[in-house]
């Protein structure tokens, strides 16, 4: 059993085939030499051609030994099917498909990998030795027929007439007296006959071997003088029983003998390799399809594809340059069908598994360099501090495959047709990164707002990819793929469908269900969420991830990071995805969005506005914090209006969770201009100044980068050997160009400031409703139904039941409420009638004066507000929070004048400000309409 299996022997064949490589490239390389040497030394010459033609032979009787043991071992399985195999599988299923182990598998591959590209080698250089072959084989034969036959002649076969005449004959068939060198014609002549006087000649080297007619001659002959026409010679042909010829004579013409037998093979050169590579008895089963009465064996019971699945299967990376190997074996079994057995009906059998064959194989082999590019991409984007403090680094890097040859290959022969590999792998591998990229756009759309940081590094992963992939294949543009596979290709498309998708998941779940946190300047999850039906996220592929399990948890982990929040790592990767085409359009709808949330208020607010009692006077401090709550309780009679309240809070949170959210895009893009600004200003010639200028630094008129490019063109004009100086003139218009563009970029004004000033128009429509003049020219401190009197009132009661029920109300409603509701007093301009008459503004005041009273006569702070400290805890983290939204407010809006304004000379006060937006957010931002 050991001599008949292959994996038993792969040692040693591994040796002979790297052994047999190195030297016959070495011997190629010396006969390569002497072509291209003039007047090289004869002596020379012929030892590098008789080195040549002994590694032809030594590569011949290899290839016969290698290929003689896949025959012995095919035997050897033919005749033992596999004894575990399931009595429902076919006899050749048990001899081919269960018969093979892996290993098995792996060493029958790697010496098919061994024969064909030995001899793959060696037939290229089919050209190159023919001449060298041709040589020595002359020289050979020459040297017997003129010099060993010639002594013979002298001695044994002197008096041996017939055996001399045979032996002449010999001489007058074979022998090139053109090539002797060493007598004149005359002795030329009596050589030819044998003449006593005879030497050892020497010969020119020539290239012209004998034909196979006067080998078959010689052949013939040296049979008719050994045998004597006796068939039936005891000891055989060459036996030296009974024989007149001497011992050393017999031998010679033995050897001679079977070296002629040799001389054919070696002058039928490529058709002797191809009958030694030829492996197509691999696929024939004819036996087993008519005993097992079936029409063909599916193609997991082919042994060819099986080498080729195991190959594409295996985790030994080193036999992938050999996954091609296999499918030669089809070739040398159409090759049999069509030219030994002339049978078409095998051609198309075998034609059509290859069609199946090798499409698969393609499919798997595009997975597999897919897979390895995708890992490696993965790898290298991990956090270095991450793979440091990792216990196991090491799973996560990423074995090097060698890949190069088989994306380069452009020509594979498959029966009879040429077929461009690469061309095939690059259409595969394209459609590969459009279904990668249309996978990770559904996964998003599947998910919440807070997935866009791992969306936006799993598609860092597939760039770098495909950057990595770039070097070896001729692959579509990345941003190409991206924007067609986000429906963004045409010029006028300005809402790409990762916009789309961001501005519907603002809209159905960001704003009604995420709640604001103002200290970590975070969206959180509320707990009491309105659900949102969403599918399922689809599964994939670990490649359409990061690869490999490995990677894609290291990965997960980063986006678990970022899971269960919405802050500013999140509006980076909007940003940077979205980029400055759609990002616009999402600016537009947010915008929009508060507009249509006032309009939609409006009724709400007037409603409550109307359950107002008509006199609201000062809360009295004689009361105390106790008569104040329950004197605010009487005033604001909207018990039945709850869910108008609700609406209106909700409606409110909106509005400030979108300014919110512009306030953080500001941010991110305000971080983004100034590394551009960095970047831009060397070449532009700009420093910053004081007060946040920008000072040009250079003298002249013309910035570095224009400067640079005239004087370059200048100077390539004005020399004479210039080609094209019109390009150069191109190129310093195209900088003057860029230089506007790029200055023009630079003054980009605020996000958050345009969309306060949009906000203060949309308010415009209901100032007189929300904020109306009184009619005594006075603040009427108790009638007003403006709109701080409404938020007054929600703030108070939301506070009550977040006092009440501890993080109810705050779960729901967050810190935006305080956003939008600050946002639209401030507009409306009534922040100090706010911080005058709020109803926690005043209760809070009501328990400082009552706690001091008390203090100075029990002596006792806590006393007075007994039972209300979650309330004035509320109250007092509601102050601290509106004046943090104002002054942000002030800082970024200011009021033009508002001190100045806001009372007349005459002593009545201007109720409503008017006022101008800061400039930037009119210069550089269109406006509604325009």
């Amino acid at each position: 059993m050991r001599h008949y299996l292959i994996i038993n022997h792969i040692g040693a064949i591994r040796a002979e085939h790297d052994d047999f490589v190195i030297r016959f490239a070495s011997a190629m390389n010396q006969l390569l030499l002497l072509k291209s040497t003039d007047g090289s030394d004869v002596e020379w010459s012929k030892e590098v051609k008789g080195n040549m033609y002994d590694m032809i032979v030594e590569g011949f009787q290899l290839l016969s030994k290698w290929t003689a043991r896949i025959w012995e071992q095919c035997a050897w399985k033919f005749s033992r099917p596999c004894k575990d195999a399931s009595p429902s599988f076919s006899d050749y299923e048990k001899v081919v498909r269960y018969n093979y182990s892996a290993e098995e598998r792996k060493a029958l591959v790697e010496l098919v990998g061994y024969i064909k590209s030995v001899g793959s080698m060696m037939q290229r250089c089919d050209t190159l030795v023919a001449d060298a072959l041709w040589e020595t084989i002359h020289a050979e034969v020459q040297d017997f027929v003129q010099n060993t036959l010639a002594i013979m002649l002298r001695t044994t076969f002197r008096k041996k007439k017939d055996l001399s005449r045979i032996l002449s004959d010999m001489r007058t068939l074979s022998a090139d007296w053109m090539a002797n060198t060493n007598k004149s014609e005359s002795e030329l002549q009596s050589s030819q006959h044998g003449g006593e006087d005879s030497k050892a000649n020497i010969f020119y080297p020539r290239a012209v071997a004998p034909t196979t007619a006067q080998v078959h001659c010689l052949q013939f002959l040296i049979y008719e003088v050994v045998s004597g026409g006796n068939l039936r010679r005891p000891g055989g042909l060459f036996g030296n029983s009974g024989s007149e010829i001497p011992v050393n004579d017999l031998k010679q013409l033995e050897t001679f003998f079977y070296k002629l037998g040799f001389f054919l093979h070696i002058l039928d050169y490529s058709a002797t390799v191809a009958t030694l590579t030829d492996l197509g008895f691999l696929w024939f089963r004819e036996f087993y399809l008519e005993s097992s009465r079936v029409i063909q064996f599916p193609i997991e019971c082919s042994l060819p594809w099986m080498l080729v699945d195991c190959v594409l299967e295996s985790p030994n990376s080193g036999l992938l340059e050999s996954v091609l190997m296999p499918f030669d074996v089809y070739n040398d079994s159409a090759q049999q069908a069509l030219v030994l057995l002339k049978q078409r009906f095998l051609y198309d059998e075998i034609e059509a598994e290859v069609d199946h064959c090798f499409d698969i194989f393609v499919t798997k082999l595009c997975e597999i360099i897919f897979t390895y590019y995708k890992s490696w991409a993965a790898s290298e984007l991990l956090d270095p501090s991450f793979l440091f403090a990792s216990d196991n680094a090491e799973k996560y890097a990423v074995q090097p495959i060698r890949l190069n040859m088989l994306l380069k290959m452009t020509r594979v022969k498959l029966l009879g047709r040429m077929i461009n590999l690469r061309s095939l792998i690059t259409e595969r591998i394209n459609k590969a990164f459009r279904e990668n990229i249309e996978f990770l756009f559904d996964r998003f759309e599947c998910q919440d707002l807070c997935a866009i940081v791992e969306l936006e590094k799993l598609l860092d992963v597939l760039k770098h990819s495909h950057e990595l992939l770039s070097r070896d294949l001729s692959i579509d543009s990345f941003s190409l793929m991206l924007n067609e596979m986000q429906e963004n290709i045409s010029l006028v498309s300005f809402s790409s469908r990762l916009a789309s998708q961001i501005w519907s998941e603002l809209q159905t779940d960001f704003l009604p269900n995420f709640i604001l946190c103002n200290t970590t300047q975070r969206f959180i999850r509320s707990s009491r969420t309105v659900p949102v039906q969403k599918p399922s996220v689809p599964s994939a592929k670990p490649s359409f991830y990061c690869g490999t399990q490995d990677l894609n948890s290291a990965h997960q982990s980063f986006a678990r990071l970022h899971s269960g929040f919405f802050g500013i790592p999140h509006m980076f990767s909007i940003v940077r995805l979205l980029g400055s085409r759609s990002l616009p359009w999402l600016i537009r709808a947010l915008l929009d969005h508060i507009s249509n949330k006032i309009t939609l208020l409006e009724p709400m607010i007037t409603g409550l506005q109307e359950s107002l009692p008509k006199s609201i006077g000062l809360l009295p401090f004689d009361g105390g914090v106790t008569g104040c709550v329950r004197l605010v309780k009487e005033h604001l009679n909207w018990e039945t209006k709850s869910e108008l309240k609700a609406e209106v809070l909700h409606g409110i949170k909106e509005i400030g969770s979108v300014l919110y959210w512009m306030g953080l895009l500001d941010i991110v893009l305000r971080e983004k201009d100034s590394m551009d600004f960095m970047q831009t200003a060397p070449w532009l010639g700009l420093l910053p100044g004081g007060d946040g200028q920008i000072v040009t630094s250079q003298d002249g008129e013309h910035s570095p980068v224009v400067s640079l490019f005239k004087s370059t063109a200048s100077a390539m004009v004005s020399y004479p050997g210039c080609p094209s100086p019109s390009s150069f003139h191109i190129m310093s218009k195209q900088a003057e160009a860029a230089d506007l563009l790029y200055k023009a970029n630079l003054n980009t004004g605020s996000v958050l400031e345009y969309a306060l000033a949009f906000t203060s128009a949309a308010l415009d429509k209901y100032c007189s409703k929300w904020s109306a003049a009184p009619k005594t020219g006075f603040i009427d401190i108790t009638i007003s139904r403006d709109f701080y009197r409404i938020y007054s009132g929600l703030q108070i009661g939301y506070l009550e039941e977040s006092a009440q029920v501890p993080s109810n109300s705050h779960d729901r409603l967050g810190d935006s409420i305080a956003w939008g509701g600050c946002t639209i007093i401030y507009l409306l301009g009534q922040q100090l009638h706010f911080e005058l008459f709020d109803f926690s503004y005043q209760i809070l005041n009501i328990a400082e004066v009552e706690a001091v009273s008390v203090m100075q006569t029990h002596k006792n702070s806590q006393f007075a507000v007994q039972g209300w400290e979650a309330l004035l805890e509320a109250m007092k983290k509601a102050r601290r929070l509106n004046n943090h939204v104002f002054s942000m407010l002030k800082a970024r809006c200011p009021l033009e004048e508002k001190t100045a304004c806001a009372i007349k000379q005459s002593g009545a006060p201007i109720h409503r400000i008017k006022f101008d937006n800061t400039v930037s957010a009119f210069e550089t931002l269109p406006q509604k309409g325009a």
